[in-house]
């Protein structure tokens, strides 16, 4: 049986907190951006951020391992907080302890490639967050946002339920972080393509599991981190892609595998993020990025038709690899009510 995941305390304003690259360490390369979210953290929620060896530095695995545990070993921080995602956590994973991580269960925050770390906590009994890249959010000239901010202090310090709410414009295009506009310009927003609910005729209440689509492939590929199937059952899954942007035949793919091991029909809910259809290096034309995110929402219903036809499944929901972002329980709990057609987060 899988361990019931930890959850972790509460926060209060003045409390340490680190501020870590366990992936890519943007704030080597964007120091101007990492700067101004760490001033951030300070200044709008009153925590005091600490960087360790590896922040700032293009550091090996075993050297962001260590930062890690450093961190979780250290009872002043209080929470922990990845600066961005990248592609190679994985290589991390096995140079940690569980043993500091268990003691002191503080929440750590993160998405993307952090699905990685995620996802080993969920495995060794710890709760985290799902969501908030700080030189994401709060990099940025426009902030972070009333969606980011008010899932964020929810998780940090008041606890309670909050209703992951629909958004009527969204954004995801990027701005270049090595130019002059990155501390001081904004994208456009545009309306947002909404959510579509599929067999929304129950509610369901469940811990949730899952992240970044591409990262959970490697995840099962690596066949380290993972759980008798059976260990998933009644959870809610959390799917979403990233900026790669695989194409509809890729996303099918991935959950026809996890569909073979029968891990689709664990989950009686599923929430999948609104799909990110245009990147800074891979530009799109609007006209042609919705037409991906329908592509996307078919592949989904076609694997869960083979494997699970019976799984309540909401698209568009805003968390991942879009903005705005809600920051979710990650082994915590989601009410899924199809009937009523809401998403209640459990802090």
């Amino acid at each position: 049986m899988r361990p019931e995941p930890i959850r972790p305390p509460k926060l209060a304003p003045g409390d340490r907190v680190a501020v870590l690259s366990p992936s890519f360490a943007a704030p080597a390369e964007f120091p101007a951006v990492h700067e101004r979210s760490v001033q951030r953290l300070r200044e709008e929620f009153e925590l005091e951020p600490v960087e360790f060896p590896a922040t700032r530095r293009h550091a090996s695995a075993q050297e962001r391992a260590a930062d890690l545990m450093a961190a979780y070993a250290d009872p002043s921080i209080r929470a922990v907080f990845a600066t961005i995602g990248g592609d190679d956590q994985i290589t991390v994973l096995r140079h940690l302890d569980p043993a500091p991580f268990r003691a002191d269960p503080k929440p750590f925050f993160g998405y993307s490639d952090n699905t990685n770390l995620l996802n080993w906590l969920w495995y060794h009994g710890v709760g985290a967050y799902h969501g908030m890249s700080t030189m994401v959010f709060l990099g940025r000239a426009a902030g972070a946002g009333p969606e980011l901010t008010s899932s964020l202090r929810a998780a940090l310090f008041t606890g309670g339920d909050l209703q992951i709410q629909p958004v009527d414009e969204f954004r995801e295009e990027e701005l270049d972080w090595a130019g002059p506009i990155a501390l001081t310009g904004s994208v456009q927003s545009y309306p947002h393509p909404g959510r579509v609910w599929h067999r929304a005729d129950r509610v369901v209440s469940a811990p949730t599991w899952g992240g970044n689509l591409e990262i959970l492939h490697w995840t099962l590929a690596a066949n380290r981190w993972v759980r008798p199937v059976e260990d998933y059952a009644g959870c809610v899954l959390l799917l979403e892609t990233s900026e790669d942007m695989p194409s509809a035949t890729e996303v099918f793919r991935v959950l026809r595998d996890f569909g073979e091991r029968g891990l689709l029909e664990q989950f009686p809910a599923v929430l999948v993020g609104t799909a990110k259809a245009t990147s800074l290096f891979n530009p799109r034309p609007v006209e042609r990025r919705n037409a991906y995110r329908e592509d996307q929402r078919e592949a989904v219903l076609k694997a869960f038709g083979a494997y699970h036809p019976e799984a309540m499944i909401v698209f568009g929901v805003d968390f991942g690899h879009t903005d705005p972002q809600w920051v979710l329980p990650y082994g915590g709990r989601v009410t899924v009510d199809g009937v009523a057609r809401t998403i209640t987060a459990h802090y």
